[in-house]
């Protein structure tokens, strides 16, 4: 049991933690050379987001005097563990067949991960109100707007896989009957709708524009982040470039079938290119955006964006 155990600790921190860091960062070099040559710039060296890190984690870490030490250090590391947890539990999903059954996934692993992949941007809205920096509490304040607003709408959308993979809530089960599994084309007009919402949620949950209003450094200098340096800043970074892969890969597992390794190298091949289109996503939508204020925000997410959530699933279960 202990062997078993010490291996699973293992597997956490192989693939959730540096597998997950490496993929994130060299999307994350993707997202920023692609930005740069829409602004017309040369962008930075294949490497860079690497030698970023490297740096943070040599530099020294100062805390603000009067507010919390231990919440604003613990913080970094509560988003870190969180994103690595989610990420090892969709990568489990995705090598299912290739690893013991004991570390598989379990029944309601979805909801785990949901769970999840809120507590990165929990960890951002603790450390800056234990910075008690007037900027970084409204940038916390922003970010839990924020939360409060695409949550709803995200898990509204996430129910139509749901449903249609038999109203199961294993990843494992719902990647092998994703409803663009097989095909990009010919699919339902619930699944394209809730794929929408699901997107634009996405791009909310890693705070990129146009839904950067917790962070705006031209209005806030960098929001909830102002008063972090060092490693601390280090992990709030390295774990901003895992979710730009955890939550991208996310939803190709749930609604395309995410890339199960005994489909075969054509159906690999195919799912690194949907989770290779969701980044692109991600990359124009930031780019062709202007920023929202939270109040747009919110109205965003709780009007238009939840009408679209539930509209999707009442199509679902009519049966389209």
């Amino acid at each position: 049991m202990r062997m078993e155990y010490g291996i699973y600790i293992l597997h956490v921190i192989g693939i959730g933690l540096v597998g997950t860091s490496v993929v994130g960062l060299i999307t994350s070099w993707i997202d920023r050379k692609v930005t740069a040559r829409v602004q017309m710039r040369q962008g930075p060296v294949f490497l860079q987001p690497f030698y970023d890190i490297i740096k943070y984690m040599v530099k020294e870490t100062c805390v603000p005097a009067g507010g919390s030490q231990m919440l604003f250090l613990f913080a970094p590391l509560v988003g870190l563990a969180a994103a690595a947890a989610a990420s090892t539990i969709i990568w489990n999903a995705l090598l299912a067949p290739v690893l013991p059954v004991h570390i598989q996934g379990f029944p309601g692993d979805l909801i785990v991960v949901i769970y999840l992949l809120t507590m990165p941007a929990m960890a951002v809205v603790l450390g800056s109100f234990a910075s008690r920096n007037p900027l970084a509490s409204l940038g916390g304040s922003r970010e839990m707007k924020l939360i409060l607003a695409y949550e709803l709408p995200f898990v509204i959308a996430l129910m139509v896989p749901v449903y249609k993979a038999g109203v199961t809530i294993r990843l494992t089960e719902i990647a092998a009957s994703a409803p663009l599994a097989a095909s990009p084309w010919g699919f339902a007009p619930s699944v394209i709708l809730a794929l929408i919402v699901a997107i634009l949620c996405m791009q909310a949950k890693l705070t990129v524009v146009p839904f950067d209003a917790p962070e705006a450094e031209t209005e806030l200098t960098g929001g909830a982040y102002v008063e972090y340096s060092g490693p601390p800043l280090g992990m709030f970074k390295l774990t901003r470039a895992m979710m730009l892969f955890t939550m991208p890969m996310f939803l190709v597992t749930v609604f395309c079938g995410g890339i199960v390794m005994d489909r075969g190298a054509l159906k690999i091949v195919l799912g690194v290119l949907k989770y290779v289109g969701f980044v692109v996503g991600i990359v124009l939508i930031r780019n062709t955006a202007p920023r929202v204020r939270i109040d747009q925000a919110v109205r965003f997410f709780w009007g238009p964006m939840t009408f679209l959530a539930l509209l999707a699933f009442v199509i679902a279960v009519l049966g389209y």
